[in-house]
């Protein structure tokens, strides 16, 4: 999803080296990252995207990519790049200084090598375009700080990220469903702060499994448990003087929340198996879809936690609640999924456009998004129209999904002389009333099947067997 203002273009001709140096600058530095196999390739995505580093392979005994070099400062003054060079090429190392690279490494690359010279790179960028990406208006084409939007509850949104983002210190608690952009929201209070020059580490308190978590947050010293044959840093400490996002922080065990609640009050930890505090200086965004308070109260997550994260809640509103923005980030995902195809899908009828307006979103953006790869991929070189939506979205009517499960179907349906589609009826019905669980439960299944008074695992059937997408468990 390219949504960050900071974007670094990796170009290789080798694609298994190539995309896991991009994994690794993914996992560690706050930047979108794209790839390319040649130079040709990479200016033709100079053209499309704004490009902050490139990362480009000498392409010896050629060596396009210095030449990849001059083209790329022609059509953008400000792009800072790295050039990869053979050990045994040293001379073309000093051309390449000569002509304006900011850092060049050795090849093969050296992923932690690597990580630095991108992070320093992306941190030259920022001074260089600080003046232009602080005073930068809202545009359609990339939003605030990359999240999209223009409705009133957006524009109070960013508002309040401004304000909030200027005190580098205090703890931000963001408050949203599943798919709608916490971990944005988390990017772009780092980008506007003070913090911003320091490292973005994201960390998933639900995708990494409890016995990891600890040792990923804290890290570990040498002989702390067997296979700590050297000492690891963990994202708490590579995070020092920038920002850590914990997200799904509802998601963490009792004894990791006493751990976390230490490093809030005294600005320091200690590694698993270690006896030395580590001081740090940090600011914590944590994120949940989950109702903390509620969770409190069932002694399911610390109070005293609660109250530290809690320093400055930062509600999303889901997508049903701003559905004036749904044809601004269907431009931009149509424009994403666009790229490098032949024969580019074309977008949305009036008619579907109206129907994804009435749609309740429980999945949110990321529903949204998922809804627009699939119709760029089945209606290439064609616009989509209601009846080509798949049968949840074509609803018109907003207020059926509520009335109906309200009133019953009894109330809401006559027979005609010509008589029904009993089936089709009374599938579109019990769609109607899935999706009306699911969107007052946020998504949550387990909590979406107790409404219904279903089984979780029968509601999950029903919802692989009508397709109906939803981000959580």
């Amino acid at each position: 999803m390219f949504y960050s203002l900071r974007s670094v273009l990796l170009v290789h001709n080798n694609a298994k080296e190539r995309n896991g140096l991009a994994v690794a600058i993914r996992r560690t530095v706050d930047c979108a990252v794209l790839e390319a196999n040649s130079p040709e390739e990479a200016l033709a995505l100079m053209q499309e995207d704004e490009i902050s580093v490139i990362l480009t392979d000498l392409f010896a005994p050629t060596n396009q990519g210095l030449d990849l070099l001059k083209q790329a400062s022609q059509l953008n003054t400000q792009v800072v790049t790295i050039v990869g060079t053979p050990v045994d090429q040293r001379n073309m190392g000093l051309e390449a200084l000569k002509l304006g690279a900011f850092f060049c490494l050795n090849t093969p690359y050296n992923h932690e090598e690597t990580i630095i010279a991108t992070s320093r790179a992306l941190q030259h960028h920022d001074l260089l375009t600080k003046g232009e990406v602080r005073g930068r208006k809202f545009r359609k084409s990339d939003g605030f700080h990359g999240i999209i939007g223009q409705s009133p509850k957006m524009r109070q949104l960013f508002n309040c990220i401004e304000k909030l983002a200027v005190e580098g210190d205090s703890s931000v608690l963001v408050l949203g469903e599943s798919g709608t952009g916490k971990e944005l929201v988390a990017r772009a209070i780092h980008a506007h702060g003070p913090r911003s020059r320091k490292n973005f580490v994201p960390v998933n308190c639900a995708a990494i499994p409890e016995d990891l978590l600890e040792s990923e947050l804290f890290g570990y010293v040498k002989g702390a448990f067997t296979g700590a044959n050297q000492a690891k840093m963990g994202r708490l400490q590579y995070a020092d003087g920038g920002t850590l996002f914990l997200d799904e922080i509802g998601d963490m065990k009792a004894s990791l929340q006493a751990k976390l609640l230490r490093v809030l009050q005294e600005k320091e930890f200690e590694p698993v198996g270690g006896v030395k505090p580590v001081s740090i200086d940090v600011r914590v965004v944590a994120a949940t879809h989950r109702d903390l308070e509620k969770s409190v109260a069932e002694g399911r997550f610390r109070e005293d936690l609660y109250y530290r994260l809690n320093v400055i809640p930062l509600p999303i509103p889901p997508l049903r609640k701003r559905k004036d923005d749904i044809p601004l980030l269907i431009d931009r995902f149509v424009a994403i999924y666009n790229r490098k195809k032949k024969n580019p899908f074309k977008g949305f009828e009036e008619d579907a456009m109206q129907a994804l307006k009435l749609y309740p979103w429980p999945g949110n953006v990321r529903e949204l998004e998922n809804l627009v790869q699939r119709m760029s991929i089945f209606f290439a070189g064609q616009t989509v129209n209601r009846e080509d939506l798949p049968e949840k979205y074509q609803c018109l009517d907003e207020a059926a999904p509520a009335q109906q499960a309200s009133q019953g179907p009894e109330n809401t349906i006559s027979l005609e002389e010509g008589g029904v589609d009993f089936n089709l009826l009374v599938s579109r019905f019990e769609n109607q009333l899935i999706l009306q669980a699911l969107n007052i439960t946020g998504g949550n299944k387990r909590e979406a099947a107790k409404l219904l008074n279903l089984k979780r695992t029968t509601l999950i059937e029903k919802l692989k067997r009508k397709n109906i997408q939803t981000g959580e468990g």
